[in-house]
């Protein structure tokens, strides 16, 4: 919406005027409703706060005097003859009650007490020693040493149960789920907050005899919070329709309260409802005041909070005063309502003012806008004639003449610009032919290179292929030629040892099958291997006769777990020189004792995966790329020929091999072999 104002704006010379205009009057208008918002909000509020906080500061000294005309009643009935007399005729303990416990009913009835109770020095009822249930407070201590005191004390249901029963029940409250409090595990309320006053009675000789002692419950002591409502809140104190609330907190919970639950039943008190969160924060944990608005029970309120302590000087509850935000708020958004639309009517009429004063200007201006607008979509069109004879008038003139100029220039440009397009559209198509020709010639160049060094290696390997054929060939037909006749001398001696014997003259040929398979990867056009269906897993098993004595020697694991049901072409002694090869590697990246698994799974339908796993030392990630490459080795006494020579063999057959591996975990070889292994070939 805003581009689209700025756009319109910026392409209309008569927005632009009108926003001159308006401009000035914009930004005073704005500036009145700022500081009309400044003040409203600001001051305003700020007298509402100072108002509940003046409130608070009554309502907390109406509580202290509160708790002092308790005390002062326990005074008065403490130090009156017809309770003194009794006590001080040495009567029994049956008349001294008699006439005193009357005494101490009306007062408790006439100043509205919860409980009265005369006890002994020792804490136990004065008439009945046997009762010694006394709540242990600092006040029974300082009231012991011969000073009255009061203050505030929690009573579990216990204590109150054994003062009265009926006080209690009074206590009982289930919690009711509040906005915007904080959780809590538990589900009802069941303590009592008490205005508990001690007085010493002192006897002739300025001993303490006894002590009397006074008690105000207030959970639900409605005419205790409303008494301080009635002071707090006179008549006119409030916003017509606002509302003048006190609470009585317990801990976050309301016991004692005028704030309605709904406010259309303001019948209805909010006993058990909880603060706010982030009011029981400031008052409970940091015991700081509230001075600010907070969401009271359904409403916003302007509030005032301060933590009531016990007599232990814990912080146990909340005072709490407050009265309605939303009749405050209807008389601002009144007077800002009002303000807007004098605002509006202002602007109207300064509009107004702008379009009719300035129509003669802007015609001169708009005919030529029209005039370029047509110019733009290919059309030709020219300002016509003007009445005024102003500035403006005299430039449209002008203008009609530079657009003569501006179209035979514009034709000429045209016929040069389309013999440019010619030439350079040549151009760029021999550009083009070039760089295809270039690029053509850098990869027959590449691949040129790579297949000479690849010529050059497979030179030296041949020559030193070679050599090795010819060095080892010799003896291996020797030890072949001796074990023929040493079989036959010994005859059947040799039975018990027929099948190391075996073994001897296998491997005998598995060396001369590896120097023919070098030879062959060097020279691979002088060799064709026969290509069969070949078993996996019987080129595993057929693997693991060869290499068990070795396996068994370093203590190694191998765990086969062969479950591929495919047959893939290729050839079972080529396959098995490669798992050979693998195998022996696993064996020499064994630290101590390792662990060797080798698996086959029918792949995809397309094949079998073999895996070779070891736990051994692994392989660093920047060696990994040229464990491929020939004489390679990180193996003290290896040749680098072992993975070069099988990759080979691999490759000839149409299979794939990949490696994984891992420092201090171990190295993982894939190999993908396919039932159609010549098209991968």
């Amino acid at each position: 919406m805003i581009k689209r104002i700025q756009a319109l704006i910026s392409s209309c010379l008569r927005y632009r005027l009108l926003l001159l205009v308006l401009l000035p009057v914009l930004l005073v208008m704005s500036a009145v409703i700022a500081l009309s918002y400044l003040w409203l909000n600001e001051v305003s509020y700020q007298q509402l706060l100072m108002k509940v906080n003046a409130d608070l500061n009554v309502a907390h000294e109406a509580f202290d005097n509160t708790q002092a005309n308790l005390l002062a009643d326990l005074a008065l009935l403490a130090e009156s003859y017809s309770f003194r007399s009794p006590l001080e005729r040495n009567l029994t303990k049956d008349k001294e009650a008699q006439q005193i416990k009357p005494l101490l009913s009306e007062l408790k009835q006439e100043h509205g007490f919860d409980f009265i109770q005369l006890i002994d020095t020792n804490g136990c009822d004065y008439w009945d020693t046997s009762r010694c249930n006394v709540k242990n407070s600092p006040l029974l201590s300082t009231a012991l040493s011969g000073s009255p005191a009061s203050g505030i004390d929690l009573f579990s249901s216990r204590e109150l149960q054994e003062i009265d029963p009926q006080l209690a029940e009074m206590v009982y409250q289930p919690l009711i789920e509040t906005p915007r409090t904080r959780p809590v595990n538990n589900i009802a309320e069941n303590r009592g907050m008490v205005l508990h006053s001690y007085y010493p009675v002192i006897d002739a000789e300025q001993n303490v005899k006894a002590v009397l002692i006074g008690g105000v419950l207030l959970n639900r002591n409605f005419q205790f919070v409303d008494t301080l409502r009635d002071l707090v809140y006179s008549k006119g104190s409030v916003a017509e329709n606002g509302l003048g609330t006190v609470t009585i907190f317990l801990d976050d919970v309301r016991i004692s309260t005028n704030v309605p639950e709904q406010l259309n039943a303001p019948e209805q008190r909010a006993i058990g409802t909880r603060v706010s969160e982030e009011v029981r924060e400031q008052v409970l944990t940091f015991g700081k005041k509230w001075v600010d608005r907070a969401f009271v029970v359904s409403d916003w309120y302007i509030s005032a909070y301060e933590p009531i302590t016990d007599v232990y000087g814990n912080r146990v509850g909340m005072l709490y005063t407050g009265f309605l935000e939303a009749p405050f708020r209807a008389t601002y958004f009144t007077g800002l309502t009002l303000l807007l639309l004098i605002f509006t009517i202002v602007t109207i009429i300064a509009v107004l003012l702008a379009v009719f004063g300035a129509k003669s200007i802007y015609k001169p201006i708009e005919a030529m806008a029209k005039v370029i607008k047509t110019i733009e979509h290919g059309g030709e069109d020219r300002i016509g004639h003007l009445d005024s004879n102003d500035e403006l008038a005299v430039f449209a003139q002008q203008f009609n003449g530079m657009l003569d100029t501006l179209q035979t220039q514009r034709t000429q440009i045209q016929s040069a610009a389309d013999e440019l397009e010619l030439k350079v559209e040549d151009r760029t198509k021999q550009l083009k032919k070039q760089k295809i020709d270039l690029q053509q010639s850098i990869r027959l160049l590449k691949q040129t290179r790579e297949k000479m060094v690849a010529n050059e290696k497979l030179a030296a390997i041949g020559e030193l292929t070679a050599g090795i054929a010819h060095e080892i060939n010799n003896p291996a037909a020797v030890i072949l030629g001796n074990m023929d006749l040493l079989v036959d001398e010994l005859g059947d001696n040799a039975k018990p040892v027929v099948r190391e014997t075996e073994l001897i003259i296998q491997q005998v040929f598995r060396i001369r099958s590896i120097i023919n398979n070098l030879l062959q990867y060097s020279r691979p056009d002088n060799f064709k291997e026969a290509w069969t269906d070949v078993d996996i897993n019987k080129v595993v098993n057929d693997t693991l006769a060869l290499v068990q004595h070795d396996l068994t020697r370093r203590n190694i694991d191998l765990n086969l777990d062969l479950r591929s049901s495919f047959k893939v072409k290729g050839n079972h002694q080529q396959f098995q020189q490669v798992l050979i090869n693998l195998l022996v590697n696993a064996m020499n990246a064994q630290l101590k004792e390792g662990k060797i698994t080798v698996r086959t799974r029918n792949w995809q339908n397309q094949g079998v995966l073999m895996v070779v796993k070891d736990n051994g030392r692994g392989i660093k990630e920047d060696t990994l790329p040229r464990i491929f490459d020939p004489f390679f080795t990180q193996t003290s006494g290896g040749t680098g020929l072992g993975l070069y020579v099988s990759s080979g063999i691999l490759n000839r057959f149409g299979a794939e091999i990949r490696v994984r591996s891992r420092l201090g975990v171990g190295t993982c070889f894939y190999i993908w072999f396919y039932f159609d292994a010549k098209k991968h070939g």
